[in-house]
């Protein structure tokens, strides 16, 4: 797929980060795009910086959707035949996904199964529930965002992360998979695996406001024990002060990444020009790579984490 003009795209998660980017890129080359997200206010948004780019006739639909549930699912996929008028799609971008989900041992079940949810589950109703109408497209491609959590399970050894690598793993594996299934039962139909690093994004808080109800719910005696695991003393801080150091965090999350959301869709929609079936998206996503396949024995030893926090970038 050489060009995006005159495409149809569905985009996950466009109401903010990659997803909003993915969505403002496509539609500046000429492909209508309908997408669907949690937050009808930041969908909102995204539409309104889409139609002040977008092409004379581009054609922008949205639809409040939690992608972990099919039945949401299966009427997004209704509205996009009905308010696009259409009968087919040529892109299916399965780019929402939340973070945090905690440790396995230890961890709370409820947001455990959240976050499994909505980075695996969503990727796996939606790929069910477009597939038809990509079939019905002379040519398609769908476009998984797994991680570097995809192929090396950890954030750094200070805290568990097993329900969102399990999930971006399950992500990867199934669009591996597809591979074989889609060259086999529909040629027409290729698909990539995305696997981000650091992205500076909002996915902190937004996944906070998911899996806790609300921006400002922050576990505090959680955060504490983390910053201790870290070697920051914060036994003197009040609460208020431990939220606002996380708060400042997430800015720098967001404002310090090493790849910006706009960058990391272009990267994205480059690979799948490319045809490109793997994509890893930033220098730290690299770098990662080379090193968990050089040596996939140490990937979760010491050195190794103190070679990837001088060499990729991350505090670990």
């Amino acid at each position: 797929m050489k060009s995006f003009e005159g495409k149809i795209a569905v985009v996950t998660g466009g109401g903010s980060g990659m997803g909003r980017e993915l969505a403002r890129q496509l539609v500046a080359m000429g492909c209508d795009v309908a997408m669907c997200d949690v937050f009808p206010e930041g969908m909102a948004e995204t539409k309104r910086l889409c139609s002040a780019q977008a092409r004379q006739g581009t054609r922008i639909a949205t639809f409040p959707a939690d992608v972990s549930v099919e039945d949401q699912v299966l009427a997004f996929a209704q509205a996009v035949k009905r308010d696009l008028d259409t009968d087919h799609i040529h892109l299916l971008f399965n780019n929402a996904g939340i973070g945090g989900g905690g440790g396995f041992v230890d961890g709370d079940r409820a947001e455990w199964e959240r976050t499994f949810g909505v980075c695996w589950y969503g990727v796996y109703y939606c790929t069910r529930a477009f597939l038809p109408l990509l079939r019905n497209a002379e040519e398609g491609h769908i476009v998984n965002t797994s991680s570097v959590n995809g192929f090396w399970a950890s954030i750094g050894r200070d805290r568990p992360h097993t329900a969102y690598c399990a999930a971006k793993f399950a992500v990867k594996g199934f669009s591996e998979a597809l591979l074989t299934d889609l060259a086999l039962n529909a040629p027409h139909i290729k698909c990539s695996v995305v696997m981000p690093g650091h992205i500076g994004t909002d996915i902190p808080t937004n996944s906070r406001n998911i899996l806790k109800g609300s921006e400002t719910a922050i576990d505090i005696p959680a955060v504490r024990k983390r910053f201790a695991l870290q070697g920051v003393d914060v036994a003197g801080y009040s609460d208020d002060q431990i939220r606002a150091r996380v708060l400042e965090l997430e800015k720098r999350f967001r404002e310090g990444a090493p790849t910006s959301a706009a960058e990391a869709a272009t990267v994205i929609l480059e690979g799948v020009k490319a045809e490109k079936w793997r994509i890893l998206v930033g220098k730290d996503a690299e770098f990662l790579d080379e090193r968990v396949r050089a040596a996939p024995e140490e990937a979760y030893g010491p050195e190794f984490f103190e070679a990837f926090r001088k060499g990729g970038g991350w505090r670990l």
